[in-house]
């Protein structure tokens, strides 16, 4: 009686370890799965805060270029009338405010960064060379640094919101990693309760190989503490 009763016991402690290992495993998913959420979140909220301050930088850009174009436009026109009334002679490659003048007054107050870009536009010899370019916007020279600033925030964003794509996917792996362990607590528990032996070990293995594989699984995530 004690040989044949050997075996169900041995069993029983198989499942007993196994239902132990799936229960720490099934916390262990499940505290790992709720920090990948927590950095989920902080990553989506970094990445927001990011995107906005990138939205006020394409703003500010926006509306500087919009006074540059002004600007521009507002000494095109004097320079033309000044050409007109005989106070400066044509520009030929290069330019130099006359005092007294509307176009050498709307010149120098043309904002630091925007004159090389005249200066580099009028050395084209816009109005005599047909090849040059038709306004100083279209010269790589032009450069808006909030322009710049705003596509960085925004590569930031991006990588930001990647971060947080990744982090919740960790999670969902943990997730689902924690259903396999309940699988196994499932298996083993109606393993102990199974009145036929075969059923008993099938079930018990079906337990086993379960949560080798979890443990496995388990094992290749990357850890959140």
């Amino acid at each position: 009686m004690e040989d044949e009763a050997e075996p169900g016991h041995r069993l029983d402690l198989v499942l007993t370890v196994v239902m132990a290992l799936a229960a720490v495993g099934t916390a262990w998913a499940g505290f790992e799965s709720t920090k990948w959420g927590g950095v989920q979140a902080n990553a989506y909220a970094e990445a927001g805060a990011v995107r906005a301050e990138a939205g006020r930088a394409a703003n500010r850009a926006g509306q500087q270029r919009i006074r540059d174009a002004v600007n521009f436009t507002s000494w095109l026109e004097a320079l033309n009338q000044d050409l007109l009334a005989g106070k400066i002679t044509r520009p030929s490659g290069d330019y130099t405010p006359t005092p007294g003048t509307l176009s050498g007054f709307l010149y120098e107050r043309f904002r630091p960064g925007f004159e090389p870009v005249i200066k580099a536009w009028v050395a084209t010899k816009p109005l005599v060379n047909p090849n040059a370019p038709a306004t100083p916007f279209d010269l790589d020279a032009y450069q808006l640094p909030d322009e710049d600033r705003a596509a960085d925030l925004n590569a930031q964003a991006d990588a930001l919101a990647h971060e947080a794509q990744s982090a919740n996917q960790r999670g969902d792996n943990y997730v689902l990693t924690a259903v396999i362990f309940a699988l196994v607590l499932f298996f083993a528990g109606v393993a102990g309760r199974a009145r036929v032996a075969r059923t008993r070990f099938a079930l018990a293995g079906l337990a086993v190989v379960a949560l080798v594989a979890a443990i496995v699984t388990l094992a290749t995530f990357p850890v959140e503490i």
